[in-house]
This record gives structure tokens, C-alpha cells and sequence, in this order.
């Protein structure tokens, strides 16, 4: 599966893309940062369906450099609001939109590292690193 970015978001690429080919310059982010979240879930996560944990981000969720965003402040930790194997995982804005769709979750080699994919409901689950390469 790949990763899946919201309608806005990949508007807002396009506006970049042809603002530069237009020799405009590229405008820092504006307005008030949030805190978002980082949504952890089970195969079947969309909206409020698999979720298995969510870790409130930094009102700076990331950085990015050479076409990575890694997330900022790991090790991150959360209690499980419910139990299955986790498989997916989204990022989402304060208000619960899913911005970044698709996110592989594994042990290692995925987009978001976390302990383990067997979650039970209270257990602390820790992501200790989240990546997405932009491609």
C-alpha cells in the first residue's frame, strides 16, 4: 500500500510546484501551530474504525530534509485504547482529519517503528521512529 496524502495537501504541492516554475518563492508555513496526532490501527483503520492507539504529536510534528519527514520527539508513548495487530498507521491534524493515509507499521522497516505489532487494550505502545520518504 502506498502512502496516501489528503486532496488539500496535495493541492498545495501543486500551488508549490507551479509557483516556483513561475519564479516565485516558495512562503513559509503560516498561522499557529498544533499538536496532531500520530493514529496507530489494525489493517482495517479509516476514521474511528481499527484504531488501536493515538499519540499526540508536537505542535512541530516533524523535520524534513532530502525528502524526509521524520517525526519529532521519539520515543513517543501512549496506553492502547483497544486490542488487534497493528498494520496501519495516519497522521492527523488537531481536529482529527487524517492528513497522511497508508503509513506501514512494523517492528522495523516500516514508515512507523513501534515495539510490537500485538497490542492489547492499556498497554503502553511506544513508537520509536516514524518516517516518510517522499517519492
Amino acid at each position: 500500500m502506498s502512502v496516501v496524502y489528503s486532496a488539500t495537501l496535495k493541492n498545495n504541492r501543486m500551488q508549490l510546484v507551479t509557483d516556483l516554475i513561475s519564479n516565485q518563492v516558495a512562503a513559509a508555513s503560516t498561522g499557529s501551530a498544533a499538536a496532531g496526532s500520530l493514529v496507530i490501527g489494525t489493517s482495517a483503520l479509516s476514521g474511528a474504525t481499527g484504531v488501536l492507539a493515538t499519540i499526540a504529536l508536537s505542535a512541530t510534528a516533524g523535520t524534513v530534509s532530502g525528502g524526509v519527514l521524520t517525526l519529532s520527539g521519539v520515543p513517543l508513548s501512549v496506553a492502547a485504547s483497544a486490542t488487534g495487530t497493528a498494520a496501519l498507521a495516519e497522521l492527523r491534524n488537531t481536529g482529527g482529519t487524517a492528513i497522511v493515509t497508508g503509513l506501514t507499521v512494523g517492528t522495523s522497516g516500516t514508515n512507523v517503528i513501534i515495539g510490537s505489532v500485538a497490542i492489547s487494550s492499556g498497554q503502553t505502545v511506544t513508537c520509536t521512529a516514524g518516517t516518510i520518504t517522499h517519492g
